[in-house]
């Protein structure tokens, strides 16, 4: 914990936590959701405001009447779509930028993370996991790769030579050259913007999910989302080639290769839905 608490501390430019997503999140896993305190939340962010009611009055939602006010917006909606777009805004603005330590285009770690979050939670639902916390920990596995993006800008090429040349993975290789991986910097920084310990253990063992003691099942959810993103080509660069398979992580969730099948085929239709969400909101 140490070295990675010390090598967070040593980043000039940490990444804006997404503050609106912790206590939402805790506001949704209420048995009665206190709607009026998530809508009080997000009327903090104007840009967001703005989002809601276009989408509520999109093509895809919008039934006739044009709703004018947050309420009536959340009511059409749905607080649980409500959250997920929320989620997939923040994760735009979050994760859309170009990553040049590795490799990544603008808008490319986005897309990669969430397709992640509709597998994730396509998968969540197959096996009974909260299907929130899926798609959240989809969307924000790779989150501390904008960490080490900024200590790999200018060494790409050696971030390369680890995965071609030494056939490592993505986590031996940014160990090899940081002494750290993003798997564990993303759960810290989860862990320091205040995500539920649930959230925190499913981003840092999304590559080992068997290490993530009560939270397997979650950070397996997030680990197959990973893989299928990766499966239905959306990888970029070297990120293909730079992959651990672990078998036992979907064998956790108790599917076969048919219903991981199917489960690839609907992420990849709900991820053209989730992005024409974000899209209505720009």
């Amino acid at each position: 914990m140490q070295t990675i608490d010390s090598y967070l501390d040593r980043i000039q430019n940490l990444p804006p936590a997404p503050q609106l997503l912790p206590p939402l999140l805790r506001l949704l896993r209420e048995p009665d959701t206190d709607m009026a305190r998530g809508i009080r939340l997000i009327t903090h962010d104007p840009s967001l405001t703005t989002n809601v009611l276009r989408l509520a009055n999109s093509a895809v939602f919008g039934c006739g009447r044009r709703v004018e006010t947050l309420d009536e917006a959340v009511g059409r909606l749905g607080f649980e779509t409500l959250y997920r777009m929320v989620v997939a805004v923040c994760g735009s603005r979050l994760l859309g930028p170009s990553q040049r330590g590795y490799g990544f285009d603008p808008g490319q770690l986005w897309q990669h993370s969430v397709t992640a979050a509709v597998a994730a939670q396509l998968l969540a639902r197959e096996c009974g996991e909260d299907e929130s916390l899926a798609f959240t920990a989809g969307l924000l596995h790779d989150v501390g790769k904008l960490v080490l993006s900024q200590a790999l800008e200018g060494r790409y090429a050696q971030v390369a030579e680890q995965v071609e040349k030494f056939g490592r993975s993505m986590l031996a290789a940014e160990t090899a050259l940081l002494g750290v991986q993003h798997a564990e910097v993303g759960g810290r920084l989860l862990d320091r913007w205040n995500f539920p310990p649930s959230l925190v253990q499913a981003v840092w063992h999304h590559h080992q999910p068997d290490a993530a003691g009560d939270f397997v099942r979650l950070a397996a959810c997030t680990y197959a989302g990973n893989m299928i993103a990766n499966l239905i080509g959306h990888s970029y660069g070297i990120h293909a080639l730079a992959l651990e398979g672990h078998a036992s992580a979907v064998g956790s969730l108790g599917f076969d290769a048919d219903r991981f099948q199917r489960c690839m085929i609907r992420t990849q239709e709900q991820f053209a839905e989730v992005e024409s969400m974000v899209q209505v909101g720009h």
